[in-house]
């Protein structure tokens, strides 16, 4: 069993699908609709629905990221999306030229929490909020950290 980061959005899914296959240099993505499926003649999807993403999955650096989006009539039973600071996206043990280079990209339209930079648990680390509301944490040495530091 694995557990994965799933992202979902209100609409903007394939235009965040594009944004990360770019700046995490996607070698794998896949995608389906909501209209890649028949309709139901008792609760038809508009057009707009039948566009939405329905389940994706963008591969890199040996890691996996699936996006959907959630439209109006799926809303009405989960509640609404919103964007939060509950849940970020933890990238470790990368080295300092890859941390820089995805952090550089997601920035692009985000608001930078703290620039990468060496810190005395980590030679390469930094936070920011790219531009769909989703936060980022990049630390090259996670995994060792809880090993010095924790009890």
């Amino acid at each position: 069993m694995k557990a994965i980061t799933y992202l979902q959005f209100d609409g903007r899914a394939e235009e965040a699908l594009a944004f990360y296959e770019k700046v995490l240099s996607a070698t794998s993505i896949k995608m389906v609709r909501f209209g890649d499926f028949g309709q139901d003649p008792n609760a038809p999807l508009r057009e707009e629905e039948q566009n939405m993403i329905m389940e994706s999955r963008i591969e890199f650096s040996g890691n996996c990221l699936m996006i959907s989006d959630v439209p109006p009539f799926m809303q009405a039973m989960t509640g609404e999306i919103t964007n939060g600071n509950a849940i970020l996206i933890s990238m470790i043990d990368g080295n300092p030229e890859m941390n820089q280079q995805y952090f550089d990209g997601l920035s692009e339209g985000g608001t930078v929490i703290m620039p990468i930079s060496s810190t005395p648990w980590s030679a390469s680390f930094g936070m920011l909020v790219d531009k769909f509301g989703v936060m980022w944490k990049f630390n090259s040495q996670a995994s060792e950290f809880l090993d010095d530091y924790g009890k």
